[in-house]
């Protein structure tokens, strides 16, 4: 939902509100009816996948905001303070995997015959979209090529994530 105001450019800001866990899209919907509906210069609602208990609004002045929400039953509150696109563009577009995963990073298999193991990655194919991974499982060192689409990052070179 987009409401640009009089001169046709954005010039918002996006605000936290804090809401029940769980409860996020049932507020972000909310929200929309009450700002159609009272005409509030709201420019967008994000809901972002993976972050509970929080949305993301994007208007001129925190007192939209505060409009916008107050008296809804899930809301707990606006977090102080602002945040620019920047700082949410990670949750918009979040890096592939490919990108993320370092040699030294220790993975689990999510899929394909070895499930559920752990491993240390020894190399990465960019190309191919493919990691070497050293399972620990394994009774002796075991390379196993795996496709970067069936691990997911348990830490990153030793350090827990």
């Amino acid at each position: 939902m987009v409401e640009k105001p009089a001169g046709g450019k954005k010039t918002g800001v996006f605000y936290a509100v804090r809401t029940t866990v769980g409860q996020e899209y049932n507020v972000a919907l909310i929200i929309e009816e009450r700002v159609k509906g009272k005409k509030i210069p709201i420019f967008s609602i994000l809901v972002v996948d993976g972050l509970r208990g929080f949305i993301f609004i994007e208007a001129p002045s925190p007192s939209y905001v505060d409009e916008a929400t107050s008296g809804l039953k899930y809301v707990k509150g606006r977090v102080p303070g602002t945040l620019r696109y920047e700082d949410l563009e990670r949750f918009i577009k979040p890096l592939p995997l490919i990108e993320e995963v370092e040699v030294d990073d220790i993975v689990e298999v999510v899929r394909g015959p070895f499930r559920g193991m752990r491993g240390r990655v020894i190399r990465v194919n960019k190309a191919k979209r493919e990691i070497v991974i050293e399972l620990f499982e394994a009774t002796y060192p075991l390379p196993t090529t795996v496709d970067i689409d069936d691990v997911r990052i348990l830490e990153k070179g030793g350090q827990a994530t």
